[in-house]
């Protein structure tokens, strides 16, 4: 929460919530001691927010769809009375999650369907994703994977750590390889360790990455210990989750720039709401901020299709509407991608306001973000054809994982002229 000064505030005083007025500042301060007292039920809830026996109804039956975990440290950043509070709509369910649209899915991702073994999700060539648990520090009430999320609330048995690793191990055209879960930064330094361990001694895992909420829920397990353990396999990337500037905290600051001080490259993923950053102003005030705390702006999601978040869905022409606020106005670096992790297995497809007006043989028409055209000119017939890049042929035979065969670079470089699935239904047809 930046004040118009640039600093930064920290909510109400833990000790003046009743719920933890005898909690010591090193309870506060430990990570396990957060974790373990996570507020799971409405009771303790209503001892920090208020609400009215019809909310507590409402939340009592949602629970039934996605169990509620919050922090205490995220907890005090709620406002106690206000309803449309960000942090709180992040945090505490609604009855609106009992409402179902019929283009509601229960893995609207189909990450299921692309899990060759449990905890695996094998979409695109050369990377996975790895659940290593289903717990969280916090359960968001917009999570898209909430038909498993805190199903057990623990970390994935070993066995099935195994057999996830065992597939990465046999699948040499994996290079990239992203843990998430829950949130596998609240697994044990043990448990992480190997896991970690076991991958990156696998040849053909050229990197790894992690994502994670825990910097913005629970700051405090950035320790030295944990720091330290990461430190000792690079290239290892971070990416958080930061919905709102009211997230960024002195304590989520202070996270960040430890792991960016170590070293760790840091991005940020958000999701769109409606009614809690749908606003060109609140984001930009966000991806700002996030710079400010060496975290790089990644992407924007388009919320997904799982049951019980059509309340929180936006049009697809609000995002567009928030990128053109965004591009010429603030940093390039400011600017994440703004994504539509498109149903059916789909995978991620960029969105962007369109920039090229019109074509011609020999020029494009191009439109600024303040609204002026402007032409470019192409290169003429006797400039164009496909030249190969000198040290592309040594490369080509050297990883020919690099040459990509499917989509249009085919057809670019001028080795085919049509590009077809396989089972076109044209062609099934009988002549």
């Amino acid at each position: 929460m930046f004040k118009t000064d640039g600093s930064l505030t920290e909510g109400r005083d833990f000790k003046e919530i009743s719920l933890w007025s005898n909690v010591s500042t090193e309870e506060w301060n430990d990570w396990h001691w957060q974790l373990r007292n996570r507020i799971t039920d409405v009771e303790e809830l209503s001892e920090v927010i208020d609400l009215t026996s019809e909310e507590e109804e409402n939340i009592s039956n949602s629970l039934n769809e996605l169990r509620m975990a919050i922090t205490p440290y995220f907890a005090a950043l709620m406002d106690p009375s206000d309803r449309s509070c960000p942090i709180r709509r992040r945090a505490v369910p609604t009855g609106m999650e009992l409402e179902k649209k019929p283009e509601d899915i229960l893995d609207p991702l189909h990450e299921d369907e692309d899990s060759p073994v449990p905890g695996i999700t094998h979409r695109y060539p050369d990377r996975i994703l790895f659940l290593i648990t289903d717990q969280c520090g916090m359960y968001c009430r917009h999570c898209t994977r909430r038909r498993q999320a805190g199903e057990t609330d623990q970390p994935m048995p070993r066995e099935i750590i195994d057999k996830g690793i065992e597939y990465v191990r046999k699948s040499p055209e994996v290079r990239d390889v992203l843990l998430s879960g829950g949130d596998p930064l609240t697994v044990s330094n043990d448990r992480l360790e190997y896991v970690l361990d076991k991958l990156y001694e696998i040849p053909h895992v050229e990197m790894l990455r992690i994502g994670s909420n825990v910097p913005v829920v629970l700051p405090q397990r950035i320790t030295p210990e944990l720091l330290d353990l990461l430190g000792r396999y690079q290239p290892l990337y971070i990416n958080t989750h930061f919905n709102h500037p009211k997230e960024i905290t002195e304590a989520s600051k202070e996270a960040c720039e430890k792991l960016a001080d170590g070293g760790f490259v840091l991005g940020n993923q958000s999701v769109l709401l409606k009614g809690v950053n749908d606003s060109p102003i609140v984001m930009k005030k966000l991806v700002q901020d996030l710079l400010r705390m060496r975290v790089r702006p990644y992407y924007i999601y388009q919320c997904d299709l799982s049951k019980g978040l059509s309340h929180f869905r936006t049009s697809v022409g609000k995002g567009i509407e928030i990128m053109e606020n965004l591009r010429g106005y603030t940093s390039g670096l400011a600017v994440p991608t703004y994504i539509v992790d498109t149903p059916g297995g789909g995978g991620k497809v960029p969105v962007t306001p369109n920039y090229v007006v019109s074509r011609s043989d020999r020029r494009v028409v191009l439109r600024n973000y303040e609204g002026v055209l402007i032409s470019y000119t192409e290169p003429g017939d006797e400039e164009e054809g496909y030249e190969e890049t000198p040290g592309e042929e040594e490369l080509r035979e050297q990883f020919p994982n690099l040459v990509n065969e499917e989509g249009p670079s085919p057809l670019l470089r001028g080795d085919r002229l049509v590009v077809e699935p396989e089972d076109l239904e044209r062609h099934q047809r009988e002549g």
